[in-house]
């Protein structure tokens, strides 16, 4: 079968594009990759607070989809809408690499090590809030660009430090100054962070089945998950909410009570403005294969524990959700 690949022109981008075409290719697919500009790479030099976020770095591919010039699109997750339009469906969600955020930095060994006052470079509304609430000293820097960008500004003197998602930094092989990698536990990654989403128009099910083989059973429910409570938050991916969900490690002391699956779900709802921070914690037996329904009572339990507030303020600002 004769598929076309569309993918953004970044180096990451690409790098996604072709490690999930090479995987096609061993199953016998003829492969083609289209490199699509969005509205995300046209506006380089714009803070996502003034252009907004949803969609800018999808549209344009999704429109490729929709005209039958592409057959599926590899995306980062993350930079997925969590409602996709009607004509699309998430058809696979390969296996999720490292979901954390990563420490970048040439002269200091962690977040902590940072002097006073430090430049942090950061395009997130979301790890500017949670630097806010960890580092209230530091002076955060916006910081857009590819990842070879960044770390060139990085070099360059213009920050200290970043903070850049441990995946990209892992599929480019760039990772000589990375000097921490942050836990869920201290620092909450955003939904569907390290994971890639394979877009395909619904009603096309030879691609479909052709891309089946890629979808991850875990990384699909804890992805779903994490977009389910985002939705239900109503963010994008700039709002400042970090949602991670993941199989909980098995203990042996477990064994002898329960050896069904656990779930855990960390997130956080932050202000990029003041740090202050609403965090909850949840752990259950997978008993139901319903994860939009657990993601549903994560995003509950934020505005039961006072969330509301830190939402509004995030709504109103410019580019935050609508």
């Amino acid at each position: 079968m004769k598929l076309r690949i569309g993918s953004r022109g970044s180096q990451l981008a690409l790098w996604q594009a072709k490690a999930i075409a090479g995987l096609l290719r061993v199953q016998g697919h003829e492969v083609e990759i289209e490199i699509i500009k969005t509205t995300g790479d046209r506006l380089q030099e714009v803070t996502f607070a003034q252009v907004g976020s949803k969609g800018m770095f999808t549209k344009e591919i999704e429109e490729a989809l929709a005209e039958g010039r592409i057959d599926l699109a590899v995306h980062s997750l993350k930079d997925l809408p969590t409602e996709l339009p009607e004509p699309f469906v998430l058809a696979a969600t390969p296996v999720r690499v490292d979901p954390r955020d990563a420490f970048v930095s040439i002269n200091h060994a962690n977040l902590a090590a940072l002097p006073l006052g430090a430049r942090v470079g950061t395009s997130s509304q979301r790890r500017r809030a949670q630097l806010k609430r960890l580092r209230p000293d530091l002076d955060l820097v916006e910081f857009r660009g590819n990842v070879d960008t960044r770390l060139r500004k990085l070099a360059e003197g213009q920050v200290e430090a970043i903070l850049l998602a441990a995946a990209g930094l892992d599929r480019l092989g760039r990772t000589d100054w990375v000097r921490e990698r942050l836990s869920p536990e201290q620092f909450c990654p955003a939904a569907g962070q390290g994971a890639l989403g394979i877009e395909t128009r619904k009603n096309d099910a030879a691609t479909i089945e052709a891309v089946s083989f890629l979808d991850h059973a875990d990384t699909r429910f804890a992805v779903a998950v994490e977009r389910a409570a985002l939705a239900a938050l109503g963010g994008g991916c700039q709002v400042p909410i970090g949602i991670h969900c993941r199989r909980k490690p098995f203990e042996a002391a477990e064994a002898t009570s329960e050896t069904r699956p656990r779930d855990e779900v960390f997130a956080i709802v932050a202000s990029p403005v003041s740090g202050a921070t609403v965090r909850v914690y949840h752990q259950a037996v997978r008993e139901i294969n319903d994860p939009e329904a657990l993601g549903r009572k994560i995003a509950a339990m934020l505005i039961a524990a006072g969330a509301g507030p830190l939402l509004a303020a995030a709504s109103d600002a410019p580019g935050g959700a609508a």
